[in-house]
């Protein structure tokens, strides 16, 4: 079973988060920020996880540690469920369109975590959520699950589709980089012999 569960409790937020990679992309996160609770929605849906978050975070100033936290606490649940990742594919990549945007995603399960985002957003809100959470959300998963993520926007006008783009492009490029690989199911891709 390629699962896990990670919990992260600090003065500002109380996260739990478990993922199932060979899931079928069900999912019920609760983080009390809606158009996150979208986002994540969107990522297990497309990556095929199976995704269960309940987050308690300080609201009442904003929405930047529960969204960041949030992050940490997924990265560190992909990397625990993924073991010593034998078999997997450990790349991925996905261009892809929504309406007037197109994001870009490639990605390496390398255990190097490295963000390269050009994914900028033409407003600084989608209803109440800061756009630049966007790209926090991603340096959180991305530094805390080892991964070498690139983000980036070809074109778009539309916060919500840049936004909306860059996690189904992610989720994707995941769902292709987690899979086990029939050919060599048996070992790990590096030829170190540990990722």
């Amino acid at each position: 079973m390629r699962s896990a569960t990670i919990t992260r409790k600090t003065a500002e937020t109380d996260i739990s988060v478990t993922v199932d990679l060979d899931g079928s992309g069900s999912y019920d996160n609760q983080t009390g920020v809606g158009f996150f609770d979208h986002m994540l929605d969107q990522l297990a849906r497309h990556a095929l996880i199976d995704l269960t978050i309940r987050a308690d975070g300080d609201l009442h100033i904003d929405d930047h540690h529960t969204v960041e936290d949030t992050g940490i606490a997924l990265g560190q649940a992909l990397a625990k469920a993924l073991g010593d990742k034998k078999g997997i594919r450990r790349y991925g990549e996905c261009t892809l369109p929504m309406d007037d945007a197109q994001v870009k995603c490639a990605l390496d399960l390398s255990g190097r975590p490295f963000l390269i985002w050009h994914c900028e957003m033409p407003t600084q809100k989608i209803g109440t959520f800061d756009t630049e959470l966007v790209r926090e959300f991603f340096q959180a998963f991305s530094t805390h699950g080892g991964i070498t993520l690139h983000v980036d926007k070809v074109h778009g006008f539309n916060s919500h589709h840049i936004a909306e783009a860059a996690f189904k492009a992610v989720a994707r490029a995941l769902r292709a980089a987690v899979e086990i690989d029939p050919r060599k199911a048996d070992a790990v891709p590096s030829t170190k012999g540990t990722l």
